[in-house]
């Protein structure tokens, strides 16, 4: 069966199985929230929304693409996130791309968020699942962007091979516009920026779980799945596993 690639812009109708692919930075970011011990993300539409939702929700943490800003705890950066002290806490994400798509696909029947970091995990999931065809949602530069159609093509290839080299993937992604103004932000002492990023949103397979998205009352609410989860499927049970 056919996988398909879109940008959010490119969606038409509600897909049975959607993987929103951000590498630089959301869902790089979001993997290493849950591997500090984040409880939970909350997906949010607008930073407005975010520091609402903290504002009514003792020991919610907000977070947001770009500088700091006030009344937000972090930004959107994997290497700031590597070291703050969520464990427990559930945390609101509004990022410019990946929380944009996520959304966008929240009424599809499965939503996976990714990234490099959790992409063999991720395709492992999706071949556990036997669930097709697959739309990779590519949130960056209305879907062109080269990092998140590399991420998404690799993790289509680990589905049937389980096998296959990132190496070739992680060289597209490196020498793409995202990485190199990453770099250059780093260059020119941005905030909200940190020198790792790059490094470690090109690290492929870094971790064991899965990112799973689905509708909690009237949020969008992303959490991770343990490896058990990852290696015997998750969901309604299935007649389609081969």
């Amino acid at each position: 069966m056919t996988h398909r690639f879109v940008g959010v812009g490119e969606l038409t109708d509600v897909p049975r199985v959607a993987v929103v692919i951000d590498v630089m930075r959301a869902f790089t970011v979001a993997a290493w929230a849950f591997s500090r011990g984040a409880e939970r993300i909350v997906l949010a539409s607008s930073q407005e929304e975010a520091l609402a939702l903290k504002a009514a929700r003792p020991g919610w943490l907000a977070l947001k693409d770009g500088p700091p800003a006030a009344g937000f705890d972090a930004v959107n950066s994997p290497g700031l996130v590597r070291s703050a002290d969520v464990a427990g806490r559930t945390v609101v994400q509004k990022t410019t791309a990946g929380t944009v798509g996520a959304l966008a696909v929240a009424d599809a029947p499965l939503v996976l968020c990714a990234s490099f970091v959790v992409a063999g995990a991720t395709a492992r999931f999706l071949r556990a699942e036997g669930r097709e065809p697959v739309t990779f949602v590519v949130t960056g530069e209305d879907g062109r962007a080269d990092e998140d159609l590399a991420c998404a093509e690799y993790i289509e290839r680990r589905i049937t091979d389980s096998d296959a080299e990132a190496g070739p993937y992680l060289r597209r992604a490196r020498a793409s516009r995202a990485a190199g103004e990453l770099a250059d932000g780093v260059r020119r002492g941005y905030r909200g920026v940190h020198p790792d990023d790059v490094e470690l949103c090109l690290e492929a397979d870094r971790f064991g779980f899965v990112m799973a998205a689905r509708r909690e009352g009237a949020l969008l609410v992303l959490r991770p799945l343990p490896r058990a989860a990852v290696d015997d499927g998750y969901g309604e049970p299935r007649t389609d596993r081969r």
